[in-house]
Protein backbone atom coordinates (compact mmCIF):
# COMPACT_ATOMS: atom_id res chain seq x y z
CA UNK A 1 0.00 0.00 0.00
CA UNK A 2 1.41 3.52 -1.05
CA UNK A 3 0.69 7.01 -0.87
CA UNK A 4 0.26 9.23 -3.58
CA UNK A 5 3.74 9.70 -4.14
CA UNK A 6 4.40 5.62 -4.53
CA UNK A 7 5.47 5.40 -1.20
CA UNK A 8 4.98 3.76 1.95
CA UNK A 9 3.24 6.39 4.50
CA UNK A 10 4.81 6.68 8.14
CA UNK A 11 1.57 6.02 9.36
CA UNK A 12 1.59 2.33 8.56
CA UNK A 13 5.27 1.70 9.75
CA UNK A 14 4.88 -0.78 13.32
CA UNK A 15 7.78 -2.09 14.93
CA UNK A 16 6.15 -5.03 16.36
CA UNK A 17 4.18 -5.65 12.77
CA UNK A 18 7.84 -5.17 11.15
CA UNK A 19 9.52 -7.98 13.72
CA UNK A 20 6.72 -10.06 12.54
CA UNK A 21 7.08 -9.45 9.06
CA UNK A 22 10.70 -10.28 9.25
CA UNK A 23 10.66 -13.59 11.43
CA UNK A 24 8.67 -14.97 8.74
CA UNK A 25 10.93 -13.91 5.73
CA UNK A 26 13.74 -15.54 7.67
CA UNK A 27 11.73 -19.12 7.50
CA UNK A 28 11.10 -18.93 3.99
CA UNK A 29 12.78 -20.09 0.68
CA UNK A 30 12.05 -16.95 -1.46
CA UNK A 31 10.82 -13.72 -0.89
CA UNK A 32 9.17 -12.09 -4.20
CA UNK A 33 9.07 -8.13 -4.60
CA UNK A 34 8.32 -5.95 -7.61
CA UNK A 35 11.08 -3.78 -8.86
CA UNK A 36 10.30 -0.57 -7.07
CA UNK A 37 10.14 -2.63 -3.59
CA UNK A 38 13.15 -3.93 -4.46
CA UNK A 39 14.81 -1.33 -4.72
CA UNK A 40 13.84 0.74 -1.84
CA UNK A 41 14.16 -2.23 0.92
CA UNK A 42 17.81 -3.41 0.45
CA UNK A 43 18.48 -7.00 1.16
CA UNK A 44 20.44 -6.53 4.37
CA UNK A 45 19.65 -10.14 5.25
CA UNK A 46 20.95 -11.77 2.35
CA UNK A 47 17.51 -13.42 1.38
CA UNK A 48 17.06 -15.05 -1.85
CA UNK A 49 14.84 -12.88 -3.74
CA UNK A 50 12.86 -12.81 -6.82
CA UNK A 51 11.90 -9.72 -8.55
CA UNK A 52 9.27 -8.76 -11.13
CA UNK A 53 10.12 -6.74 -13.48
CA UNK A 54 9.11 -6.29 -17.52
CA UNK A 55 13.63 -5.21 -18.36
CA UNK A 56 13.98 -9.12 -17.33
CA UNK A 57 13.77 -11.59 -20.48
CA UNK A 58 12.03 -14.36 -18.98
CA UNK A 59 13.98 -15.95 -16.22
CA UNK A 60 17.90 -13.98 -15.04
CA UNK A 61 20.05 -15.03 -12.21
CA UNK A 62 21.59 -11.42 -11.36
CA UNK A 63 24.09 -10.34 -8.68
CA UNK A 64 21.06 -8.76 -6.51
CA UNK A 65 18.64 -11.62 -6.75
CA UNK A 66 16.19 -13.40 -9.55
CA UNK A 67 14.50 -11.34 -12.21
CA UNK A 68 11.14 -12.30 -13.61
CA UNK A 69 8.92 -11.16 -16.28
CA UNK A 70 6.01 -13.05 -16.19
CA UNK A 71 4.73 -12.34 -19.81
CA UNK A 72 7.48 -14.42 -20.83
CA UNK A 73 7.87 -16.91 -18.19
CA UNK A 74 4.88 -18.83 -16.67
CA UNK A 75 5.31 -19.01 -13.20
CA UNK A 76 5.16 -22.58 -13.26
CA UNK A 77 8.44 -22.66 -15.06
CA UNK A 78 9.97 -19.71 -13.09
CA UNK A 79 9.55 -21.75 -10.12
CA UNK A 80 10.37 -24.89 -11.24
CA UNK A 81 14.18 -23.53 -12.32
CA UNK A 82 14.54 -21.87 -8.71
CA UNK A 83 12.80 -24.06 -6.87
CA UNK A 84 13.34 -27.09 -7.92
CA UNK A 85 12.39 -29.22 -5.08
CA UNK A 86 9.64 -27.00 -3.71
CA UNK A 87 9.60 -24.61 -0.94
CA UNK A 88 7.97 -21.73 0.43
CA UNK A 89 7.27 -18.27 -1.11
CA UNK A 90 6.73 -15.43 0.62
CA UNK A 91 5.20 -12.32 -1.14
CA UNK A 92 5.53 -8.98 0.17
CA UNK A 93 3.92 -6.88 -2.76
CA UNK A 94 3.40 -4.53 -3.95
CA UNK A 95 0.21 -4.56 -5.50
CA UNK A 96 0.42 -6.08 -9.24
CA UNK A 97 2.87 -8.61 -7.31
CA UNK A 98 -0.15 -9.62 -4.80
CA UNK A 99 -2.70 -9.98 -7.79
CA UNK A 100 -0.56 -12.65 -9.62
CA UNK A 101 -0.01 -14.66 -7.02
CA UNK A 102 -3.20 -14.20 -5.08
CA UNK A 103 -5.25 -17.55 -7.31
CA UNK A 104 -2.01 -19.47 -5.83
CA UNK A 105 -1.76 -18.18 -2.42
CA UNK A 106 -2.31 -20.21 0.71
CA UNK A 107 -1.66 -18.48 3.26
CA UNK A 108 -2.17 -13.97 3.21
CA UNK A 109 -1.01 -12.14 6.20
CA UNK A 110 -3.07 -9.17 6.21
CA UNK A 111 -1.71 -6.36 9.03
CA UNK A 112 -4.17 -3.65 9.54
CA UNK A 113 -2.83 -0.57 11.39
CA UNK A 114 -6.81 0.17 12.24
CA UNK A 115 -6.72 3.81 13.00
CA UNK A 116 -4.84 4.92 10.01
CA UNK A 117 -7.22 6.16 6.79
CA UNK A 118 -5.24 6.96 3.75
CA UNK A 119 -6.40 8.86 0.96
CA UNK A 120 -4.89 8.58 -2.36
CA UNK A 121 -2.62 5.85 -3.88
CA UNK A 122 -2.16 2.01 -4.26
CA UNK A 123 -4.77 -0.65 -2.56
CA UNK A 124 -2.91 -3.88 -1.30
CA UNK A 125 -4.71 -5.51 -4.26
CA UNK A 126 -6.26 -3.87 -8.10
CA UNK A 127 -9.47 -5.14 -6.63
CA UNK A 128 -9.82 -2.80 -3.30
CA UNK A 129 -12.57 -0.14 -3.98
CA UNK A 130 -15.47 1.28 -3.18
CA UNK A 131 -17.86 -1.57 -1.40
CA UNK A 132 -14.86 -3.89 -2.12
CA UNK A 133 -11.91 -4.19 1.23
CA UNK A 134 -9.17 -6.14 1.29
CA UNK A 135 -11.10 -9.35 3.07
CA UNK A 136 -13.87 -9.39 0.47
CA UNK A 137 -11.11 -9.70 -1.82
CA UNK A 138 -9.61 -12.22 -0.14
CA UNK A 139 -12.76 -14.30 0.52
CA UNK A 140 -13.55 -14.14 -3.05
CA UNK A 141 -9.65 -15.84 -4.21
CA UNK A 142 -11.27 -18.65 -1.61
CA UNK A 143 -9.20 -17.72 1.45
CA UNK A 144 -11.16 -17.85 4.66
CA UNK A 145 -10.08 -15.58 8.08
CA UNK A 146 -8.50 -17.20 11.13
CA UNK A 147 -8.78 -15.40 14.21
CA UNK A 148 -7.51 -11.60 14.61
CA UNK A 149 -4.60 -11.10 16.66
CA UNK A 150 -3.42 -7.85 18.37
CA UNK A 151 0.10 -7.06 16.98
CA UNK A 152 0.51 -3.73 19.08
CA UNK A 153 -2.59 -2.87 20.75
CA UNK A 154 -1.75 0.44 21.82
CA UNK A 155 -1.30 1.21 18.27
CA UNK A 156 -4.00 -0.83 16.95
CA UNK A 157 -2.61 -2.67 14.72
CA UNK A 158 -3.64 -5.92 14.03
CA UNK A 159 -3.06 -9.28 11.74
CA UNK A 160 -5.65 -11.51 10.37
CA UNK A 161 -4.44 -15.09 8.84
CA UNK A 162 -6.31 -15.75 5.53
CA UNK A 163 -6.02 -19.83 4.76
CA UNK A 164 -7.18 -21.32 1.54
CA UNK A 165 -9.26 -24.50 2.77
CA UNK A 166 -7.49 -28.12 2.16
Amino acid sequence: MTDATGATPDSLRNAADWAYFQDWLDRVDVTVLGRIGHQHNPNSRNRRRLVLSTSAAGLEARDDGWWWNPADLAMDAMLAAILPGGGTVAVPGGQSVFDLFLPRTNVFHLSRARDVILGAGRTVFSAVGPGRDADSVLRKAGLRPGARTDLDPAENVTLTLYRRPA
